[in-house]
């Protein structure tokens, strides 16, 4: 790929791009109906989107903002594949590596978020603990039920 923009440059920016190409051949492969495809397909545009557009931005806020987004977008990528799997559009198995990238996709983007955000150690996308410690919050919030 040859690169024209800063953003081209961004490990981030192009593993966003290769999810977006495999989702697209991943919703050509579904026959039916489901709105999850559809905010799927959103979803995926918007990862890219929002990191060309906030890398192109002067303030450090404004950079955080669209990284937030796109943050934000990954983790609603997730959510849209674990649906079709739960309506029996796809598999756990079809979509793992997709959920390995999306991971991948989000770390980056905690990264970014850690340069240029005042708030991103409010974030918790850390590998290690990741579903341990939200498991474990669960756990509490639901402990007195």
């Amino acid at each position: 790929m040859k690169i024209y923009f800063d953003h081209e440059k961004l490990d981030v920016y192009r593993e966003s791009i290769d999810f977006c190409a495999w989702v697209g051949d991943f919703l050509a492969s579904i026959s039916g109906k489901a709105a999850a495809k559809d905010q799927l397909d959103r979803a995926s545009t918007s990862i890219p989107l929002n990191i060309a557009e906030g890398n192109g931005k002067f303030s450090s806020a404004d950079r955080a903002r669209f990284f937030e987004i796109a943050r934000g977008s990954a983790l609603e990528c997730a959510a849209c594949l674990d649906v079709l799997v739960a309506r029996k559009f796809s598999s756990n198995e079809q979509i793992a590596s997709q959920k390995e990238q999306l991971v991948k996709i989000v770390q980056m983007l905690v990264g970014l978020l850690r340069r240029f955000s005042e708030h991103a150690d409010l974030l918790r996308e850390e590998p290690k603990i990741y579903g341990i410690e939200h498991e474990h919050d669960y756990e509490q919030e639901h402990e007195h039920e």
